[in-house]
């Protein structure tokens, strides 16, 4: 059984003009372990497909089985909580909490799971230094550099134990150096953990490191190969 399995799925949004419809009728089906980039020009419905894998966004029609629940037919509470347990998320805008420190922040979605905290401290140290973060453990945001901050996501994202990591322009705000030891940093933790990492994404620096590239235009898949 794939991890992640949309079949018909699609998204319109209701404009005061005409009806858009960013994504058409997408089968996509990814395993476990993948590190999968999903590609395309501004439009195309990359960032939309990734928030309606990841139940930000519901479909329009078409269904997603993550493990084998069908999250379309969720609750909106349901899915909130569905989302604390299974999926990581890495933000473009890193989305931080200015007044927590690194491990606060990484710390933050075990709390809400009612991790006890002598856990999720425990957990939240491994995770930053896994990172490379565990002498900035105690910096707050506005004291890290953007690739630093990044770090303290993707860290964040993996406390929940997540059963895959979604990543929407992770590298958008980040230099060259940043982003090469950002992707190499997902890439070690696909590896050690066989954590699955999917990727929205025209930054042909993540491209040339994804095991598989999804190309969508106009809301539809044109392409699903295996990197070269």
């Amino acid at each position: 059984m794939a991890l992640i399995q949309t079949n018909g799925l699609g998204k319109v949004y209701n404009s005061r003009t005409v009806p858009v419809e960013a994504v058409k009728h997408v089968d996509l089906s990814i395993e476990k372990g993948e590190f999968t980039a999903i590609v395309g020009p501004s439009g195309s419905g990359k960032t939309t497909l990734l928030n309606l894998i990841g139940g930000l966004d519901q479909p329009t029609s078409g269904s997603i089985s993550i493990d084998g629940t069908n999250v379309a037919n969720l609750t909106a509470s349901d899915m909130v909580e569905y989302r604390l347990h299974h999926i990581g998320f890495v933000f473009q805008a890193y989305n931080l909490i200015p007044v927590f420190t690194a491990k606060e922040n990484v710390e933050f979605i075990m709390l809400l799971q009612g991790v006890k905290k002598a856990e999720r401290e425990k957990r939240a140290e491994e995770l930053l230094q896994a990172v490379g973060l565990g002498e900035r453990m105690n910096n707050r945001p506005s004291q890290l550099s953007g690739g630093q901050q990044q770090r303290v996501a993707v860290a964040r994202a993996l406390a929940s134990h997540p059963a895959f990591v979604l990543a929407d322009e992770p590298t958008a705000n980040l230099d060259s150096e940043s982003t090469a030891s950002l992707l190499d940093l997902m890439a070690q933790l696909n590896k050690k953990y066989d954590m699955t990492f999917v990727f929205s994404t025209h930054d042909a620096r993540v491209i040339q490191r994804a095991r598989r590239i999804v190309t969508l235009e106009d809301g539809m898949i044109k392409a699903d190969e295996a990197a070269a």
